[in-house]
């Protein structure tokens, strides 16, 4: 990508949207486009097709989603699965109408089946039930990568999907009922620690395994990939399954390759946090999937790995949410 190219970033104020800006910015890229949701509504086909025709970006990348951990999935499920499925028809369309070079599409690693082979690859894809609790979100996930494989098959376009692992870091949502464990867990000892309690609950056994990788290098990743060269980045693009007889959808992987127990990350926050009391696990509620972890050989073998140790990482993103509570 050329410094000078338009870049549009969707969904630049989230986890991830907000990580890749500050990446490209670090990078010298100095034509960011970028727009709020007040700005524009990516769920509007009418707005986001005069948006990109008024605009004319080089190069997408779509982080924009509806997000949330198990009981906002739980909650809303329809939006999960409206919302979503209209913002990336309405970006990929329009990206395709306006002639964008490259189209980077995030998903996340949901999309695989609930009990695939671990580690997962990216031909798990659609080889198993996905897990209940974030099906509505996954299967907007999946079809956007279809859409993606869709329009390069039959436009010629260069759409690419990254499914990240579960991310944290930076800009990460702390909400007490919408987020993620990592930042769930990091309010949920940091408010046990100032209140002196005795305990804090974690949903579940803790014998779940999960992956985690930190959002300033998932953007590193993201816009690894969209500087690849044409060669190793038009293998990445997928084949015509009539053609070739091959499941090979435009899909790679972004992870660190190794998991840890939901009960290992407690400790960890635990420690980080400089919490003393006693963890508590409530198996009444729901573990999740039991294993998410990516198999990253196809990302490390065009070049990239990941670099933030984990409790680096994790101390990282709890002075960030001590500083938000201080401010």
């Amino acid at each position: 990508m050329d410094k000078n190219a338009k870049i549009y970033v969707a969904g630049h104020r989230g986890l991830v949207g907000g990580a890749i800006v500050r990446n490209l910015q670090a990078a010298g890229y100095t034509n960011l486009l970028l727009r709020t949701h007040a700005e524009l509504d990516l769920t509007n086909q009418a707005a986001t097709a005069a948006f990109f025709e008024a605009e004319k970006p080089d190069y997408v990348f779509l982080a924009a989603a509806k997000v949330g951990g198990i009981l906002a999935n739980n909650i809303y499920p329809a939006e999960f699965i409206r919302d979503n499925l209209a913002i990336q028809s309405n970006i990929i369309h329009a990206a395709y109408v306006n002639q964008v070079k490259r189209l980077l599409f995030l998903g996340s690693s949901c999309i695989y089946p609930k009990l695939a082979p671990q580690p997962m690859k990216e031909e798990h894809l659609l080889t198993g039930p996905l897990e209940p609790t974030n099906r509505p979100y996954a299967l907007a996930k999946i079809a956007g990568v279809e859409m993606c494989w869709s329009y390069n098959r039959q436009y010629g376009t260069q759409y690419l999907a990254a499914m990240p692992t579960n991310l944290y870091g930076p800009g990460d949502n702390y909400h007490p009922d919408n987020s993620h464990v990592i930042p769930a867990l990091i309010r949920k000892f940091h408010e046990a620690k100032v209140a002196n309690a005795p305990t804090v609950t974690v949903w579940g056994t803790g014998t779940p395994r999960r992956e985690f990788l930190y959002n300033e290098d998932m953007a590193d990743a993201c816009v690894y990939l969209m500087n690849l060269p044409d060669e190793p980045y038009t293998r990445l693009l997928g084949s015509d399954e009539s053609k070739t007889g091959k499941f090979e959808p435009p899909l790679i992987n972004i992870g660190v390759g190794h998991d840890v127990t939901i009960k290992e990350l407690a400790e960890t926050i635990q420690r980080v946090v400089g919490y003393t009391g006693d963890i508590v696990f409530d198996a009444s509620k729901p573990d999740g999937t039991p294993r998410k972890l990516m198999d990253v050989s196809r990302l490390n073998g065009i070049g990239w790995s990941a670099q933030t140790a984990f409790e680096a990482g994790l101390t990282s993103a709890y002075i960030e949410f001590a500083a938000q509570v201080e401010s």
